[in-house]
């Protein structure tokens, strides 16, 4: 029987401008996500283990892949289920942040492929504002519905 996928846990962190709400997303690092943008961006999100607090993994998290902790009230989104079958749980969370500024975590896999060597890469490799309509066809399947869960709060 397959082993059910840990659940992750995410802030997404927004901002008021004049034409309307922006949304700051995350690109994956890694040479498998490279050359993909739409369908490829996220909220800053990452695993928790059970019985850990999700929105303290939400705000570590963030730190981790941005480099600077997330400060600010949270209002909870509840979770989604993406394509893949994993729950995302998710906050939000008004603030600001300098994309220019990204230090992410990094990890280590085989590069090339079968090539014995190893290779390090940064966990996200960019972050973004966009417009909430830009962010809805960026954004991995099932993530868009936070987008319309934030809206709605607001």
């Amino acid at each position: 029987m397959p082993r059910a996928k840990k659940p992750s846990a995410g802030i997404l962190l927004y901002r008021r401008r004049p034409a309307g709400v922006e949304v700051l997303l995350v690109h994956p690092g890694g040479p498998y996500w490279a050359k993909k943008d739409v369908g490829a961006w996220s909220i800053p999100k990452g695993e928790f283990d059970e019985g850990e607090d999700p929105e303290v993994a939400a705000r570590r998290e963030f730190g981790e892949e941005l480099g600077t902790p997330v400060s600010g009230e949270s209002v909870s989104l509840g979770s989604i289920r993406q394509k893949n079958g994993k729950e995302v749980f998710a906050w939000a969370v008004e603030g600001d942040f300098d994309p220019a500024t990204i230090r992410s975590n990094t990890f280590r896999m085989e590069w090339p492929p079968k090539s014995g060597r190893m290779a390090e890469f940064p966990e996200v490799d960019r972050a973004q504002w966009f417009d909430i309509e830009t962010a809805r066809a960026k954004m991995h399947t099932g993530q868009p519905e936070l987008l319309d869960r934030l809206l709605g709060m607001l």
